[in-house]
């Protein structure tokens, strides 16, 4: 049935300029921004979202001077020298229908350089630098030059700028008591710690004129002790609206906030009630963001009166054709962000080129292309997993005859059993997709079907891709074949029922997944319940508290189960997890009393339980069941004997590198095999 989104899809009257809908694509840094030739490239990341409909885009931050840069060779904008660069970005974007604005960003004591400067010698929790105190002419240095930068970017022929002014950069830290301790005219009262924003944006309109977007970007809700009160909130709003912007969009939380804000484990739309809050203080657009990443999600805040704007980043970098899919009918066929983290931010904040799991294309698209192919190739993907699908799908988009075999009666291989963790519920939007995709460019799929070598030189197939995937790797110890003992395949995927007390061995992302099955009352899941999720993490819906959270007590939900994670390595549990995403899943454990034990060496498991010796001494775990999230290996039975029969066989995904079992690197491999052959 096709679906219309009046709301989302409804033009935004600016006055002297019109949106073509009321989608923005948020600011998220690409590393495109200091790549070599990252400008040609952005212009095809970015030109591609406007042509895919976006309303506004929004850059990845660049700095106005070189204190502000978020590290010491990060992008700038200071001087006409580097205008030319960025019009190449605003060219593609102009031909392509959209409109953009260039974010700036002065990191401030967030910068990961030993020039960073900030309102007071404070230094961040997550910097190893400590910043230098702005003197008064810093701090009027300092916004001039955010005036200068704004009017580089008109000369460049952005649309508009973003001020960044929310996340903890310097524009926050100069807002709240938390970073600022001044005595001058730049602190003290709120008064006076709000004129640095206030005279920043007043001197951008000054100096663009009137016919020129400037959005600010609002810490609503700061997630920190001595953060901004709601009253205060509202009077920066007005102020700001006061000082000349056009739009105020949402920021929610600082970097150094110990709360989750967009990671998959937060319900969507979990803070528009923040945005929908000021409306009616102010009279300019409002812009809402976090975790809002389906056209019906957007759809719904818009029509309840939440926002005047969506603002998504990450689900138009898993999907650049979002908004014309959605205006088209076609919202079954988005790809949709799944706020895993792992390819995204977890690669910016790691000095990597950012892109996307679920779209490996993203930030690529001139690297990775799915050019029709010159020539149909009759091709073999064994195995429905990430990889085979990615490869099977990609390979039929380039005009390929494709017969996916699958032996299990459903596709998604290791994402049947992701999708059942709690806060893993997006992945059942990735199988969604895949499935139109094989409908959409006809694959073959052939369900329940074991495949052999000699059905594969039978088929006369050009290319076989072999994506067969992983199994549990069964560690030796007596006992090991105990009826107490389960692997984590068996537990998922038949929903096995345990005991009250379990233990689990391995201390990966797998065991974490399993911990985090076990202690959830699966039919009240925080990630699909807001107040539920706002209550274990302490934040004040009311906004009440200071900060959002300034003497608020979380309340996690009470563990269903006492469950042991155990791990040979004395390092702490879970550190190969994603750097935006291991705190989470180490706080939410912590919430529910798991124990980490480690340095356990397993001696037995009998009707006792589980036996283990640790540096104290050897240690019996009471336990009702033990499960097994002890590793994989790679299944690739087929590979000597299709080799032998001379196939062309390409190893792909779990089936290729059996160590953590890697969802990103299985999309990846996927699509560049498929789109080779």
């Amino acid at each position: 049935m096709t679906k219309t989104y009046p709301k989302m899809l409804e033009p935004l009257d600016l006055g002297f300029t019109t949106l073509r809908n009321r989608v923005l694509m948020g600011s998220m840094h690409t590393g495109l921004e200091e790549a070599k030739d990252g400008f040609r490239k952005m212009a095809a990341y970015y030109g591609g979202r406007a042509a895919g409909g976006v309303g506004l885009i929004v850059t990845g931050g660049i700095a106005p001077d070189v204190f502000g840069k978020v590290q010491p060779f990060a992008a700038k904008l200071t001087n006409k020298k580097e205008v030319g660069d960025h019009q190449i970005i605003t060219s593609a974007v102009h031909e392509n229908g959209g409109k953009i604005c260039m974010q700036i960003l002065h990191a401030g004591r967030y910068a990961y350089s030993p020039l960073q400067v900030a309102p007071s010698r404070i230094k961040a929790p997550i910097n190893r630098f400590t910043p230098l105190p702005l003197p008064n002419l810093g701090v009027q240095l300092t916004i001039r030059n955010y005036v200068r930068c704004a009017k580089l970017a008109q000369e460049a022929n952005y649309d508009g700028v973003e001020v960044m002014g929310s996340e903890g950069y310097l524009i926050n830290q100069f807002i709240t008591t938390h970073t600022n301790k001044r005595q001058d005219k730049w602190g003290g009262s709120y008064q006076q710690r709000i004129q640095f924003p206030v005279e920043i944006v007043k001197g951008i309109r000054e100096a663009v004129g009137p016919n020129f977007i400037i959005i600010y970007r609002l810490s609503m809700l700061d997630l920190v002790e001595k953060g901004s009160t709601w009253e205060e909130i509202v009077e920066l709003a007005k102020a700001i609206e006061q000082a000349g912007a056009t739009i105020i969009n949402t920021g929610i939380g600082w970097h150094e906030a110990r709360i989750p804000t967009i990671a998959t484990m937060v319900p969507r739309a979990a803070f528009t009630f923040v945005t929908e809050k000021l409306k009616g203080s102010v009279s300019i657009p409002l812009c809402t963001t976090n975790r809002i990443n389906t056209p019906e999600v957007a759809e719904k805040v818009l029509s309840e009166g939440h926002a005047d704007m969506i603002s998504m980043a990450r689900p138009l970098l898993a999907d650049a054709d979002f908004v014309k899919k959605a205006e088209e009918g076609r919202a079954d066929e988005i790809n949709t962000c799944i706020g895993c983290n792992q390819a995204c931010l977890d690669h910016a904040f790691a000095g990597k080129r950012a892109t996307c799991l679920v779209n490996p294309r993203a930030c690529y698209e001139t690297e990775i292309r799915y050019d029709k192919a010159k020539t149909a190739k009759k091709v073999a993907v064994i195995g429905a997993g990430p990889a085979g699908l990615a490869a099977a799908t990609v390979a039929a988009e380039r005009g390929h005859q494709v017969d996916l075999y699958e032996a299990e009666g459903e596709i998604g291989g290791q994402f049947n059993l992701a999708k059942k963790i709690p806060g893993k519920e997006e992945f059942y939007e990735t199988l969604r997709y895949f499935t139109k995709m094989i409908n959409k460019y006809g694959v073959s799929l052939h369900l329940n079907h074991r495949v052999t070598a000699e059905e594969m030189v039978a088929g006369k197939y050009d290319e076989v891709i072999m994506a067969t995937g992983v199994k549990p790797r069964l560690p030796q110890f007596p006992g090991v074949d105990h009826e107490k003992v389960i692997s984590y395949q068996d537990l998922l995927r038949n929903e096995r029922q345990l005991g009250k007390s379990v233990a689990v061995i391995g201390a990966g992302g797998i065991g974490f997944d399993v911990a985090e099955y076990l202690t959830t009352d699966l039919e009240h899941s925080p990630s699909l319940d807001i107040n539920l999720f706002l209550k274990e993490w302490g934040i004040d819906k009311n906004l009440n508290a200071r900060g959002g959270i300034q003497g608020v007590k979380p309340e996690p939900p009470e563990a269903i189960r006492d469950v042991y994670l155990c791990q040979r390595k004395t390092t702490k549990h879970g550190q190969g997890l994603g750097k935006t995403t291991g705190w989470i899943h180490r706080s939410t454990l912590k919430h529910k009393k798991v124990h980490m034990l480690g340095g356990v060496s397993y001696r037995k498991v009998d009707d006792e339980g589980l036996h283990i010796t640790q540096e104290d001494g050897d240690h019996v775990l009471k336990v009702d069941h033990v499960v097994l999230c002890s590793g994989q290996l790679s299944v690739r039975d087929l590979e000597e004997s299709m080799k032998k029969a001379n196939l062309s066989v390409h190893v792909i995904g779990g089936a290729d590198v059996a160590a953590e079992i890697d969802a990103k690197r299985a999309i990846r491999q996927g699509t560049i095999v498929a789109g080779s052959i």
